[in-house]
């Protein structure tokens, strides 16, 4: 009887270590990463290949400064001042237009020695500079130089692989900052990576906004609904096709699903289950993306044409991402800007915006070329659209044909 009752309770452990194992397992398949590593060749700009370049109908495209270095994130004062990041450089430029002609004669080092320097903005007559972990802000004088320092955190997590921070603030006066996953495909200990981070400017304490966005470096909030939408990178070493880069609708407490779904709550099969639940019941607690595009285009910069800007008829509330260019697909893709199209508050589709920057490359190496790789954004109010390359050190002036 002993006997019988200890194989009894043997059976029953190991009936109730399978119900368990049911739920935060490996995947039964075999992992498969595939990695595809095609680099589209680089060309040197010369400043007649801006004839190469292909606007939207009603627009047309000029150089607005050239050899810059790699020029990053943008951000115009209403003087016409603007200040650019160039992160490897570790430092910030002031480029000014005097006569409104939106061609930057005159190029000066307004910060220097500011590691990973990114995301830039500008309030009540201060520049607010953000890097990898450390968050400043600067008087502006009238020349357009800065000066008094002022380090407001310095505590930001490791950026490790996604090191670029970008930095706005909202609607609401909360300022906000993007913080991306440490590598490829981590799941990340600290809650505050791979998410944006609310900081409130009284007190400079952060919050977190929302989660599950694996490097989201491109956001903008709607001139008419006030909502946050972000352009977030997907996952590498998953294939040509998936997957996607996402739009999404970023909301106050939102689960975005990295690491473990993309898009559509579309779970990655080869993920080991979150601890004591499957992917796809954890699933259902995340938002979906709201609009796709196609995988491994890299996006930078997203801008909305924002109420009062003179663009052509139509373009109001529709968004512009700057889409860096794939290096991890077989066939080159991004490498342009897009038009993201919103109706009612909501993005439903995308057309291009500016083309050109990818071309054919030799037939005997079968490699295409680029000559520039699309970074940041800015919209002037008079609907010029500035863009920089951090590929060949241009900024371009995309303006509505009069």
């Amino acid at each position: 009887m002993f006997q019988l009752r200890k194989w009894l309770s043997v059976l029953l452990l190991f009936a109730a270590l399978a119900a368990d194992a049911q739920r935060g397992v490996p995947p039964r398949h075999k992992k498969k990463n595939v990695f595809v590593a095609k680099y589209a060749e680089h060309l040197d700009f010369l400043p007649p290949m801006v004839k190469l370049l292909k606007p939207a109908e009603g627009w047309e495209v000029s150089i607005a400064a050239a050899g810059l270095g790699k020029v990053r994130m943008m951000h115009r004062m209403p003087n016409g001042d603007m200040y650019v990041t160039r992160r490897d450089a570790n430092d910030v430029l002031l480029l000014r237009d005097a006569d409104g002609d939106n061609v930057f004669e005159e190029v000066k080092i307004a910060e220097y020695m500011f590691r990973t320097v990114h995301g830039l903005t500008s309030r009540d007559g201060y520049l607010y500079l953000c890097s990898n972990y450390e968050l400043r802000r600067y008087k502006i004088r009238p020349d357009g130089m800065l000066e008094g320092k002022e380090v407001l955190i310095n505590d930001l997590p490791s950026g490790g692989q996604h090191p670029n921070r970008t930095i706005a603030f909202g609607p609401d006066g909360m300022l906000y900052i993007t913080v991306g996953t440490l590598c490829n495909d981590c799941k990340e200990m600290d809650p505050e990576v791979a998410a944006i981070l609310q900081v409130d400017p009284k007190t400079w304490k952060r919050t977190i906004y929302a989660t599950g966005l694996r490097n989201t470096i491109g956001f903008d909030f709607h001139p008419q609904t006030g909502e946050m939408w972000g352009i977030d990178n997907g996952g590498d070493g998953k294939g040509n096709k998936w997957p996607p880069e996402e739009a999404n609708r970023i909301v106050r407490g939102g689960n975005y699903g990295f690491p473990f779904v993309y898009g559509k709550r579309e779970v990655d099969r080869v993920k080991d289950d979150p601890p004591g639940d499957t992917k796809e019941e954890w699933a259902k607690s995340t938002e979906p993306s709201v609009y796709e595009f196609p995988a491994h285009m890299a996006p930078i910069d997203f801008k909305f044409f924002s109420n009062g800007v003179q663009a052509p008829a139509g373009y109001t509330g529709d968004g512009l991402v700057a889409w860096h260019g794939s290096w991890n697909r077989s066939k080159p893709v991004g490498f342009t800007v897009q038009r993201v199209h919103f109706e009612n508050g909501v993005a439903v589709g995308a057309s291009d915006f500016l083309t050109g920057f990818l071309r054919r490359g030799f037939p005997l190496f079968r490699r295409r070329m680029r000559f520039g790789r699309p970074t940041g954004l800015f919209i002037a109010p008079s609907g010029v659209v500035f863009l920089s390359d951090d590929a060949n050190g241009v900024i371009y002036a995309i303006k509505p044909k009069k």
